[in-house]
């Protein structure tokens, strides 16, 4: 079946600190408030921007990243995304033509959101940051419009202007280039989110708080947007679409029946998540349960344990402190049965993270330090586990600034060749597959159904 692609515009930007995420977050508000049912995603392995759209929204956030699932999934899951709205707002990531570099220098950025925009068939809109601009703007965006024919730059975003006078001349220079400007939005330091190592703080971190940045933002990116002009450029733009992504059908041939309890960390300290993989876990035939490992103790008949990223380093005395919950993990650990941790997750069952005791499952300790460790990895997996055979290939992504020292011999999760040369990551015992990669749940579907599987068998 095909269908009509839901209307889009994507919120790109020249280079990364433009404002997209303001702008962004602002507009999927402001046609939230409008009456639109929007559908919000972000561009890339990003897991923090997709939480601010959430609350824009009202929905939840997701992500389309080709790196990570391919480019043939990118328009069936933006579809799926797109149930039950009428508008679609995709946020870019860094630059419009920044993405995944590749040895082929006549090659544009793999997944960067001139990919994912010509994949869609959705506008651009260009967020600049106009700190610095005057009548040079027009040859920056004559650029941007020429440098690519299939990616349609349709506007701009003048962001951080410092006055009447400042609009005039950089309205100016979007004339002489034939580009409209959708909106100005007047520098204002109060229009900020807090940030840290790794960027913003999470917005479910910030529970209320995130809530008043959100509305605070929309009325200011409101009051300066045309949000009619958007809409119409939007469905200006509506090509057609390819099936929507079914999670059903990604787990039809690993389905189990029985309905396993699959217990998700989600909370302040596990923030990092793509929302299709609750789906596949439930389409594989699990029942979806989840707990903050800040206060709960594992659910009732646990079978299997997924614990993704965030940031346990800000948390980690109050995760030391749920001795209950340590013990359960430790114990269910110890019986075989199936865990998947990544990044946070990997720290987590370490025995001591900054000194903090933590759920000793795996003979490691963890430490927060200064280097950032970023990028795309094409792993191979080194072991069998609940998650993969020995052999099976994915495309993951790391982010984090801690480092895990592990003790004694030990069966690796990954392997990969980088520019440092080769790399192993994580680690393979027991039920659990735990590392520092993340891997987008939809590129690997027959993972999820191998690890409800594997639930199901040692209930």
């Amino acid at each position: 079946m095909v269908t009509r692609a839901t209307p889009a515009v994507v919120i790109a930007a020249p280079a990364s600190g433009s404002g997209k995420t303001t702008v962004t977050t602002g507009l999927v508000g402001a046609l939230t408030a409008a009456g639109h049912t929007v559908a919000p995603f972000k561009v890339g392995p990003d897991y923090i921007d997709p939480g601010y759209h959430a609350v824009a929204a009202g929905r939840p956030g997701r992500n389309l990243d080709p790196n990570l699932v391919g480019e043939n999934r990118i328009g069936p899951l933006f579809a799926s995304g797109c149930t039950g709205a009428d508008i679609a707002v995709v946020e870019g990531v860094m630059g419009l033509f920044d993405g995944r570099i590749t040895d082929d220098p006549g090659t544009l950025g793999v997944g960067s959101t001139a990919h994912v925009a010509a994949l869609i068939g959705a506008p651009v809109i260009l967020v600049v940051d106009a700190g610095g601009h005057s009548q040079s703007l027009a040859a920056l965006l004559h650029g941007f419009v020429s440098y690519d024919p299939a990616v349609r730059v349709s506007g701009v975003v003048l962001n951080r202007v410092g006055s009447d006078r400042h609009e005039l001349v950089l309205r100016q220079a979007c004339d002489r280039v034939g580009l409209p400007v959708f909106g100005v939005v007047r520098r204002d330091t109060a229009l900020s989110v807090p940030s840290r190592h790794l960027g913003l703080v999470p917005a479910a971190e910030r529970s209320a708080d995130a809530v008043a940045a959100v509305a605070a933002i929309t009325e200011r990116v409101r009051a300066g947007l045309d949000v009619d002009a958007v809409v119409r450029l939007a469905r200006s733009a509506a090509p057609a679409a390819a099936a929507p992504w079914s999670a059903a059908d990604e787990t039809a041939d690993h389905r189990v029946e029985g309905r396993p309890v699959i217990a998700v960390a989600q909370g302040s300290a596990f923030t990092f998540g793509y929302a299709e993989h609750p789906e596949l876990l439930a389409a594989a035939g699990a029942e979806v349960v989840a707990f903050d490992p800040l206060h709960d103790r594992l659910p009732a008949e646990t079978a299997g344990v997924v614990i993704g990223g965030g940031f346990p380093e800000e948390h980690a005395a109050d995760l030391a402190a749920n001795e209950g919950l340590r013990r359960d993990l430790a114990e269910h650990v110890a019986s075989g049965r199936p865990v998947h941790a990544e990044c946070a997750g990997l720290l987590y069952l370490t025995s001591a993270l900054d000194g903090h005791l933590m759920v000793d499952a795996v003979d490691a300790r963890g430490a927060f330090g200064p280097r950032l460790t970023l990028g795309y990895r094409d792993a191979v997996a080194v072991a069998d586990s609940v998650l993969y055979r020995t052999g099976e290939r994915v495309t993951g992504h790391e982010f984090h600034r801690s480092t895990v020292e592990f003790g004694g011999d030990r069966a690796a999760a990954w392997a990969w060749r980088g520019a440092e040369g080769n790399a192993v990551d994580g680690v393979v015992a027991r039920g659990v597959h735990a590392s520092y990669l993340h891997v987008h749940p939809a590129g690997a579907p027959h993972a999820v159904g191998r690890f409800v599987k594997a639930a199901q068998e040692v209930r």
